[in-house]
């Protein structure tokens, strides 16, 4: 499977989730789980621009 036939909103939606899961980590006191789950944010939202990129140059 192709990279870039993933919708880039994907790896919106993941980083959204990311962050909901790591606010709901650090409400039940799970700060070391909620701040590595946090940081997932900007890899996925790093994904969504080169997925962007790549549909737009068209290469892969």
């Amino acid at each position: 499977m192709e990279f870039s036939l993933i919708p880039s909103t994907v790896f919106l939606a993941a980083a959204g989730a990311s962050m909901a899961i790591s606010a709901t980590l650090k409400c039940i006191g799970k700060d070391k789980s909620a701040l590595f789950v946090g940081q997932w944010a900007a890899p996925f939202l790093l994904l969504g621009i080169y997925n962007k990129l790549v549909k737009t140059e068209g290469h892969d």
